[in-house]
């Protein structure tokens, strides 16, 4: 059974993944990164999942290299030749990460709930990254990018049930999670701690450098990663923002989506990770 036929099959309301995606199209396009970490941190803000954050990953100490080799197993979740063997992959190495949270209940990774919960975050940052920075999207497209994601979780082989079907239950499951149960985890404020407090000198940039563009750097972290998170997010981990820097935020969002025609002459090597590229080039 080909790949085609198996997303077919994904179940109610889903549609198939493939170069004719909306999934594909932005999902790996290098303007998410404007979004800041939006993802990360609201994945870490579920009690479980930041909890397995911090008793087995080395998001502490080896931040982005942890993002590094996280990136390109969910890429080929979406992109790969092979990809219910990617997201079996990306399963299998969460099944170690289990434990107890601070009131003694247990937790872990592959408890379905909390594993749609890591999915959704990426699935709300596409829509979102796409809406504000590339450019604004339709209600049907939207719903189409969430019919997409119902395929590409039922990759991972994780339970699926109880997970929303629709494009409006899902924005309902994602409202309720903002509102009721997401906290300031340890892991989630860490991800936004550079955000407040500013960049360390890298160790490899002379002082003098770095005491000319570490201003215009903290700057530009503090206004992606504060104006990417939603309100309600800012709200929980305390992160100051005013109406002058959502304006400023949203001139630059404006400017973004402005620029979409001119971005997308560039050649495909500027514009998506080379794990898309090469799906784009692979022969149907």
């Amino acid at each position: 059974m080909t790949t085609a036929q198996r997303d077919l099959d994904a179940g109610p309301g889903a549609l198939p993944l493939g170069p004719d995606s909306l999934t594909w199209r932005y999902f790996a396009d290098n303007r998410m990164a404007l979004l800041g970490p939006r993802a990360a941190v609201l994945q870490n803000m579920l009690p479980a999942l930041g909890q397995g954050v911090e008793d087995h990953s080395v998001w502490f100490a080896e931040t982005l290299a942890r993002l590094q080799r996280s990136i390109p197993p969910i890429f080929n979740t979406v992109y790969g030749a092979d990809p219910e063997a990617s997201g079996h992959e990306v399963r299998d190495f969460h099944r170690p990460i289990k434990g107890k949270l601070p009131d003694g209940s247990p937790y872990s990774a592959l408890n379905p709930d909390t594993y749609y919960w890591a999915h959704a975050c990426f699935v709300e940052h596409l829509i979102t990254a796409t809406d504000t920075f590339i450019r604004r999207l339709r209600r049907a497209e939207k719903e189409q990018i969430f019919a997409e994601s119902i395929t590409w979780f039922e990759r991972y082989g994780v339970s699926s049930r109880g997970t929303p079907r629709t494009y409006a239950e899902f924005e309902a499951y994602f409202e309720h999670a903002l509102e009721e149960r997401l906290v300031a985890h340890r892991t989630a404020s860490y991800g936004v701690g550079y955000a407040t407090r500013g960049w360390p000198r890298p160790k490899r940039l002379p002082g003098p450098v770095w005491w000319l563009v570490r201003r215009p750097i903290d700057a530009v972290s503090s206004s992606i990663t504060i104006g990417g998170m939603p309100a309600r997010g800012r709200e929980i981990l305390g992160l100051s923002w005013d109406d002058r820097r959502e304006r400023r935020y949203q001139r630059f969002a404006r400017a973004s989506r402005a620029l979409d025609g001119a971005y997308r002459r560039l050649p495909g090597r500027y514009r998506m990770h080379p794990i898309a590229l090469r799906a784009f080039q692979r022969p149907v």
